[in-house]
């Protein structure tokens, strides 16, 4: 069993976690991130793995996602609620915990809002990496929110995309995006349509919040040799593609049982053929087999992803000395003996109370 003396919980708050990556740099940070996920992708099978558990309501929903290997296990909570920026909330907001297997003892807490939108960019790339066309220079980029930053800088410098085509059905969020990506070398276009947005590209984005099943990209706007990367449907009700869209596909998901319920797989018959990534990054499947061919990643987000996650964030903050630890579990001399947290402390003897009152006296002097 791990030994684990005077347990600290390491703790990284959003400013903990901005600071590593400014000091990383998020180029680098995107890198080191699809690296892990992609190691621990490849060793599928060494995890307990289980759908996420959801608590659905008419405006959003709230999950749990745990997951555990012989060493580690993770979970995230998070939430998506669409209209939160209207009240002046993000629509996602996530915190997690990543604890040793053999004591339970939660070694690390941290945010989760900022590094999921990266894990979930870096997810994407990674996928792309094996099922997009090699040298894809292009992208339409549809639905400019939160997560557009990140999957626009992901692509960017993972797969070296050169040029984005932007269309949001709020052109503040456009104008936004364009800013934010000022300070790269992105070629950038704002279209008037989906469709003029997608026309010609390498590979199409979606990640569009509303909780509905919307039609952003129909199987007209389709091109030989796409690769589709749906990244806003994740959660029954929630979808963005015309089911003719999977159907013109090949189609990869993360973790099946969980995509065919939440993505937008679940417009489809339970035998619609799909292929799980694991099994392309393992070499045990095939991703993308011609030029021509339509491929799609019907994204949901896995809590695979998460703890490759928060696997980096422990790692990386230790080796840049950034956050704090907090004491979230008890710290005890008998640790049979739970009620001594709660025990007041012994009242001091007449001797001790005379030495106090001498060093007060003391300061009180000096």
């Amino acid at each position: 069993m791990t030994q684990i003396q005077n347990l600290k919980t390491q703790f990284l708050s959003v400013e903990d976690v901005a600071r590593l990556v400014g000091e990383i740099g998020i180029a680098s940070t995107l890198q080191r991130m699809a690296n892990y996920i992609e190691q621990d992708y490849i060793r599928w099978q060494d995890f307990d793995k289980c759908a996420r558990v959801a608590a659905h309501s008419p405006e959003g929903v709230i999950e749990l996602m745990p997951i555990a290997d012989a060493k580690t296990y993770t979970f995230k909570y998070v939430n998506g609620h669409p209209k939160n920026t209207a009240a002046g909330l993000p629509t996602v907001m996530a915190f997690g915990v990543l604890a040793d297997v053999d004591t339970g003892a939660p070694l690390l807490l941290s945010e989760l809002t900022l590094t999921t939108a990266l894990r979930t960019a870096a997810m994407s790339a990674v996928a792309a990496r094996v099922l997009a066309r090699p040298n894809s220079k292009s992208m339409a980029l549809i639905g400019n929110g939160a997560q557009s930053e990140f999957q626009a800088l992901a692509f960017h410098y993972l797969l070296g995309i050169e040029e984005l085509r932007l269309y949001d059905t709020d052109p503040a969020a456009t104008a936004k995006l364009v800013a934010n990506l000022a300070h790269t070398k992105l070629r950038i276009t704002v279209a008037s349509s989906i469709a003029q947005a997608v026309k010609g590209a390498d590979i199409v984005t979606t990640v569009t919040a509303d909780k509905t099943n919307a039609t952003i990209l129909s199987a007209d706007m389709l091109e030989p040799g796409m690769h589709i990367n749906g990244v806003g449907g994740d959660c029954p009700g929630k979808t963005e593609l015309h089911p003719d869209v999977l159907r013109a596909s090949t189609v990869f998901v993360q973790y099946e049982p969980q995509t065919r319920i939440e993505g937008d797989l679940q417009h489809l018959p339970a035998d619609f053929a799909v292929t799980e990534l694991w099994q392309v990054l393992a070499l045990k499947a095939k991703g993308r087999t011609s030029a021509q061919e339509i491929t799609l990643f019907d994204s949901v987000g896995f809590a695979l992803e998460d703890f490759s996650a928060l696997r980096f964030l422990h790692e990386a903050a230790q080796a840049q000395g950034v956050g704090q630890t907090i004491s979230l579990v008890p710290q005890l001399a008998n640790p049979k003996d739970l009620f001594s947290a709660l025990r007041p402390a012994a009242p001091l003897s007449a001797s001790q109370v005379l030495a106090q009152q001498a060093v007060q006296a003391l300061a009180l002097a000096t």
